[in-house]
C-alpha cells in the first residue's frame, strides 16, 4: 500500500485527491454502504473471536496462498488506478472524466470490482478464519447492486457510457455477467 501510495504521490496526486472523498453523494449508494459495513465489520470481527476461541484450524500452508490471492486483487485493484485515474471510492462524474475502454476495462466494466472481490472475499481464510467466510459472502450481492447503480448513474452522466456498455457487454465476469 505504501508503494502504490508514492507511485500515486508522483504519477497522479489528483487521482489521490479523488479518491479520498467519502462522502456518497447518491442515495441508494448510501444505503448499499450501510448494508456493506455490518457484512465488513463481522467479516473482521469473526476471526478475531475465531482466533480467540479457536473454532477454525486453517493450515498455515492455505492462509499463504490466500494471501497470494489477495496480493493478486490488489494488484488487480492497482493496475485499474493506473488505467482509471476518475476510480473514485464514491460514485461521481467529473466534468473531465471520460470512459476508459482499454486495458482491462475492453474486457469488462467494473474491472476494479473483480479485484476487489479476489482481494476481500479470501481475507477471511488469510486470517485464520473458516468462520469469517460466512458474512463475506454477501459482499458479491452488495456489488452486484453497487454494479447496476453505478451503471444507471453512468449511463445519464457520462457521455459515451452507453456506447462503451454496447461495446464491452459484460459488467463483472467474462461471458457470464
Amino acid at each position: 500500500m505504501i508503494f502504490v501510495l508514492f507511485y500515486f504521490l508522483k504519477r497522479d496526486p489528483k487521482f489521490l485527491e479523488r479518491r479520498a472523498k467519502g462522502t456518497e453523494k447518491v442515495k441508494e449508494q448510501k444505503l448499499i454502504q450501510l448494508i456493506n459495513l455490518p457484512v465488513f465489520i463481522a467479516a473482521f470481527i469473526i476471526p478475531g473471536l475465531d482466533r480467540r476461541f479457536g473454532w477454525s484450524d486453517v493450515p498455515v500452508e492455505v492462509i499463504i496462498i490466500t494471501d497470494i490471492v489477495i496480493l493478486l486483487g490488489y494488484l488487480i485493484i492497482f493496475r485499474v488506478f493506473r488505467e482509471n485515474s476518475y476510480a473514485s471510492r464514491i460514485i461521481e462524474i467529473d466534468k473531465e472524466q471520460k470512459v476508459i475502454s482499454t486495458g482491462l476495462y475492453s474486457i469488462v466494466r467494473h474491472p476494479m470490482y473483480i479485484g476487489v472481490l479476489i482481494m476481500y472475499l479470501p481475507t477471511p481464510l488469510a486470517l485464520g478464519s473458516y468462520w469469517g467466510l460466512i458474512p463475506m459472502a454477501l459482499l458479491p450481492v452488495t456489488i452486484v447492486f453497487r454494479i447496476l447503480n453505478e451503471e444507471k448513474v453512468l449511463s445519464e452522466k457520462l457521455d459515451g457510457y452507453k456506447d462503451y456498455c454496447r461495446k464491452t457487454k459484460y459488467r463483472l465476469i467474462p461471458y457470464i455477467w
